[in-house]
């Protein structure tokens, strides 16, 4: 069985999402990120929650449980090997090609299964991305991958600006590179660093 042309990317996308999670300390978790209502801890509970428990729901058209939507992942000591374990189980449940056709109900909407995937992987890069600036990981993102997120945030930066997920496009030079390309279109600085104290 082939699996989705897409499922790699995903697969791509979760690897480097567990890397840059193992790279949180605890005296991280306080500290300012990209994201301006978040700290890094709401941060990472906000990318945990829906990359990879909200991921593998959405694949078997399940809703979060609202125990997993309260939780503070980060106060276990081992919360980002159990997020790189839950990774490893959403990327296996999209690993069915039938599962990325049809619709997954969002809110009361029912919305193309391919098109939360494709979702998913953005906010896998992109929060994961804001995770890393905020820690002071590098990131490590393909072009094959990160043209997928710059296409993602392009087709929906207007309707995620109308509802607050997204600033206004940062300018950025036309050769700049695929992933800062995404980043800037979603309203993130790609030159972003937390401010020394």
């Amino acid at each position: 069985m082939n699996g989705h042309p897409l499922h790699p990317r995903m697969s791509s996308a979760a690897a480097e999402a567990a890397r840059i999670a193992r790279g949180v300390r605890p005296e991280h978790l306080d500290g300012p990120t990209p994201c301006t209502d978040f700290d890094t801890r709401a941060l990472v509970n906000h990318w945990v929650l829906y990359t990879s428990h909200g991921l593998e729901h959405r694949a078997l058209r399940t809703p979060l449980p609202e125990d997993l939507v309260a939780r503070d992942f980060t106060t276990d000591a081992a919360w980002a090997e159990d997020y790189a374990a839950q990774l490893d189980r959403a990327v296996a449940a999209w690993a069915d090609p039938a599962v990325w056709e049809g619709e997954v109900d969002l809110g009361g909407t029912p919305v193309p299964a391919e098109s939360i995937a494709k979702m998913l992987i953005k906010e896998m890069v992109l929060h994961g991305w804001d995770v890393a600036r905020a820690t002071g990981t590098e990131v490590e993102v393909p072009d094959e991958l990160a043209d997928l997120v710059l296409t993602v945030v392009e087709e929906n930066a207007e309707l995620y600006r109308q509802f607050g997920g997204f600033a206004d496009p940062v300018p950025l030079p036309v050769d700049a590179p695929l992933l800062d390309r995404a980043l800037a279109a979603s309203g993130r600085d790609p030159y972003w660093a937390p401010k020394q104290v």
